[in-house]
């Protein structure tokens, strides 16, 4: 019994050393050599901090580009989807609703033209970023309430588009909260 027990304690404490110290321990400091030393990164306008540049926030003022919808009203506490399938109907009418509030606030554009992404949620429910052309069917309406010409808008979301990574993997994509304040600074 001696032969099995001794070896299985000192099994067990190398492993706490190792699970409960060493690893913790290694993981933060990778964390500290991370873009904003492993507390989010930061975006900050005139010194303040107005956001998080992978957290995805609500923008509810038809002055600016909105971003994905939230299934947890952007709470990064709660991050989730909301778990409905297509053939739900509570979620068919959660999208439903979404599109007429789309269309009503963006006059001209047809249902069939609106991307996906702007009228359902992601699976963390805070995504930050949109597609380009998610960002682009949003210009008429900015435009007109910011009077300014569509193509300097246009302008603007290319210039915020990041590529995919590498080149290779994932789509293009804006993130929202950098775009609207750009627009700011573009006014």
């Amino acid at each position: 019994m001696k032969k099995y027990i001794l070896p299985s304690l000192k099994l067990t404490i190398i492993m706490i050393v190792l699970l409960a110290l060493v690893y913790p321990i290694l993981i933060a400091a990778i964390g500290k050599m991370a873009p904003g030393a492993g507390k989010g990164e930061t975006v900050t306008v005139n010194g303040k901090v107005v956001g998080y540049a992978l957290v995805g926030q609500k923008f509810t003022e038809d002055k600016y580009f909105q971003g994905r919808p939230s299934a947890v009203d952007y709470n990064a506490a709660g991050s989730a989807g909301s778990n409905k399938g297509p053939s739900n109907p509570d979620y068919l009418k959660t999208v439903q609703e979404r599109i007429d509030s789309f269309l009503v606030h963006n006059p001209g554009v047809k249902k069939e033209d609106i991307p996906a992404e702007l009228v359902t949620a992601s699976g963390s429910g805070l995504d930050p970023d949109l597609s380009p052309a998610a960002a682009k069917i949003q210009v008429k309406r900015i435009a007109a309430i910011r009077k300014l010409e569509e193509s300097k808008l246009i302008g603007l979301i290319d210039q915020q588009t990041e590529g995919p990574f590498l080149g290779l993997f994932g789509p293009a994509k804006v993130n929202v909260l950098k775009l609207n304040i750009a627009l700011d600074k573009l006014q």
